[in-house]
C-alpha cells in the first residue's frame, strides 16, 4: 500500500485531573524527521516517544505536540517559582538600566515564560509506577494509527493517479514502437528520391554503398533497447505502488531513469511522430514526479 507524506492525527486522554491532548502532522521530507514539543517535565520521554514515531513512519518530517490543561474541577498542581521571577525582573531592569532598552513586563509576559509556574513535587514524581509512560505511548499509539489512516488514504488517490499516468506512457509506448520501423523505410525511400534527382548519369548508382548507408542510420536510430527498458520500468513502478514498502525514493530514480531513456529516444530518432511522442512522454513524466514526490 502507497502512503501518502502528509497527514494530520489528534488523540486526547485523561490522567492526574489533566486533559493530555496528542497532535500528530506530516509533511514531506527527504528524510525522517520527528519533532517532539511536550511539557518540559517530560523531556526524558522523548527518546522512547521518537522510537515509536519511527517504527511507523519511514519518510517525512513528523510534528508531535503534546500539552495538558487542568480538567474542569481538578486541583491547580503548579505552584509560583519566586526566585524564578525575580531572576527574570532583575534582568529586566539590567535591559533597561545598561542597555537602554525600553518598555514594561505584563502579568501575561511574566506567567509565559519558562519555569514561572512549576508542577508540585507529587505531581513531579507521580510517575514512579510507569503509568505516565504508559498514558503517552498509548495518546501517542492514537495520534499516529489517525495519522496512517489519512496517509493511507491520500496515498490511495496517489497511486491510483500514478497507475493511470502510467497507462498514458504506455500507450505513448506503443506509438513510439509502432512508428520506430518505420524510421528507415521512409528514409531508404527519401534517401533514394534524392539520388534519383540529383543523378544526371554522370556517376553510376551504387546499390551497394547505398545499402551500406541505410544499414549506418539503421543501426544509429534504432532505439529497441531504450524501448525495452521503458517496458520494464513501467512494470517496476507498478510493482512498487502495489507493494508494501515505501515506493517513493526508487520511484524518483526510476523516473529519472525513464526520462534519461525517453531523451535518447527523441535525440535517436528524428522521425517527427516519434519526436511528438517523446515530447508528450516527457510531459506525463513531469506529473508522475510531482505526484510522486508525495509519496513516503
Amino acid at each position: 500500500m502507497s502512503y501518502s507524506m502528509t497527514g494530520y492525527g489528534q488523540s486526547a486522554l485523561e490522567y492526574g485531573g489533566h486533559k493530555i491532548t496528542f497532535e500528530v502532522k506530516s509533511v514531506n521530507n527527504r528524510y525522517c524527521e520527528v519533532v517532539l514539543r511536550l511539557p518540559r517535565e517530560w523531556t526524558g520521554y522523548e527518546d522512547r516517544l521518537r522510537r515509536m514515531v519511527q517504527a511507523h513512519i519511514r519518510r517525512g518530517r513528523v510534528d508531535v505536540i503534546i500539552n495538558r490543561e487542568l480538567t474542569d474541577g481538578a486541583a491547580d498542581t503548579h505552584v509560583l517559582d519566586r526566585r524564578r521571577v525575580s531572576s527574570y525582573l532583575d534582568a529586566a531592569e539590567v535591559l533597561v538600566r545598561e542597555y537602554g532598552f525600553k518598555g514594561e513586563l505584563s502579568l501575561r509576559d511574566i506567567l509565559a515564560m519558562p519555569g514561572v509556574m512549576e508542577p508540585k513535587e507529587e505531581t513531579a514524581v507521580a510517575d514512579s509506577s510507569g503509568e505516565l509512560a504508559d498514558l503517552l505511548e498509548q495518546g501517542l499509539q492514537l495520534g499516529l494509527e489517525a495519522l496512517l489512516e489519512m496517509r493511507g488514504r491520500e496515498g490511495s488517490y496517489l497511486a491510483a493517479d500514478l497507475t493511470h499516468r502510467l497507462d498514458r506512457l504506455e500507450e505513448l509506448h506503443a506509438g513510439i514502437s509502432r512508428y520506430a520501423p518505420l524510421v528507415v523505410e521512409e528514409q531508404r525511400e527519401k534517401l533514394r528520391q534524392r539520388l534519383n534527382l540529383l543523378n544526371d548519369g554522370s556517376f553510376p548508382w551504387d546499390e551497394h554503398k547505398f545499402g551500406m548507408e541505410m544499414a549506418i542510420f539503421a543501426d544509429r536510430c534504432n532505439i529497441d533497447e531504450e524501448l525495452t527498458r521503458l517496458h520494464s520500468h513501467f512494470g517496476q513502478c507498478r510493482a512498487l505502488l502495489l507493494g508494501s514498502e515505501p515506493a517513493g525514493r526508487k520511484l524518483d530514480f526510476l523516473i529519472q531513469e525513464m526520462n534519461r531513456e525517453t531523451n535518447t529516444i527523441g535525440s535517436k530518432c528524428s522521425h517527427l511522430a516519434v519526436v511528438n511522442l517523446t515530447l508528450d512522454m516527457k510531459a506525463e513524466l513531469e506529473k508522475i514526479r510531482e505526484q510522486a514526490a508525495n509519496l513516503e
